[in-house]
C-alpha cells in the first residue's frame, strides 16, 4: 500500500496522509515529480517518452514523461524524482543534474478500467539533459512498455493535434522549453 502525504495548493504537506487508491477514487491533493530527459541531436531538442503498458492503473498504453512518480508520505520532490529515475530508466543522477523548472497543478476526472479517477496533483517539473539511445536505458517492464526519442516540436505537434495516444500536458512542455538554453 502507496501512503501519500495530502498536500495543499502549493504542495505543503498538511500532516494528513492518503492511500494513493483512495485519493485517486476521492480526488485528494498529493504530490508527484515528473522528469523530463532530453538531448540535442541533428540541431533538434529531443525528449524522451516513455510508452505506458496496458496494464497502467491510469492512461495505459499512453506517451508520457520520461519519468514520473508519486511522492511516498514523508519524501522529497528530488529524492523522489531520482528514485523514479532509477527504478523506471535504470539511470543513476544526482540532484545537480536536475534543472527545475516548477510546479504545476494538474486535475484530471475520468475512469480506467471502469474504476473513477480523480487525481489532484501538485507536481515539481525537471529537466535532465542525457544523450544516450532509447535501447540504452534499462526500462521498468511492470510500468513501461517501451522509451524512444521525439524531436521536441513533433512531441509539440502530436499532443496539440491529438495524434499519439498521450497523457501528455503542453502546460509542461512549454515549462521545459524555457530551459532549453541550460546546457
Amino acid at each position: 500500500m502507496e501512503i501519500l502525504d495530502v498536500v495543499d495548493d502549493n504542495g505543503i504537506p498538511t500532516g494528513r496522509t492518503v492511500e494513493r487508491a483512495l485519493a485517486h477514487r476521492e480526488g485528494v491533493q498529493h504530490r508527484t515529480a515528473h522528469l523530463w530527459i532530453a538531448r540535442r541531436k541533428n540541431g533538434h531538442v529531443e525528449l524522451l517518452l516513455q510508452k505506458r503498458c496496458k496494464e497502467k492503473d491510469s492512461f495505459p498504453g499512453c506517451y508520457d514523461i520520461s519519468s514520473a512518480g508519486h511522492i511516498p508520505a514523508g519524501v522529497g520532490y528530488l529524492p523522489s524524482a531520482l528514485r523514479e529515475l532509477k527504478e523506471e530508466l535504470g539511470v543513476t543522477a544526482e540532484e545537480k543534474d536536475l534543472i527545475y523548472c516548477g510546479k504545476k497543478r494538474i486535475m484530471v476526472n475520468t475512469e480506467f478500467h471502469h474504476t473513477p479517477y480523480n487525481d489532484r496533483q501538485v507536481s515539481a517539473v525537471y529537466l535532465m539533459w542525457l544523450d544516450r539511445e532509447a535501447e540504452d536505458f534499462c526500462v521498468q517492464t511492470e510500468e513501461i512498455e517501451s522509451v524512444e526519442w521525439m524531436e521536441f516540436e513533433a512531441c509539440r505537434r502530436a499532443v496539440i493535434e491529438n495524434t499519439i495516444p498521450n497523457c501528455i500536458d503542453i502546460e509542461e512542455l512549454a515549462m521545459l522549453e524555457e530551459h532549453f538554453h541550460d546546457i
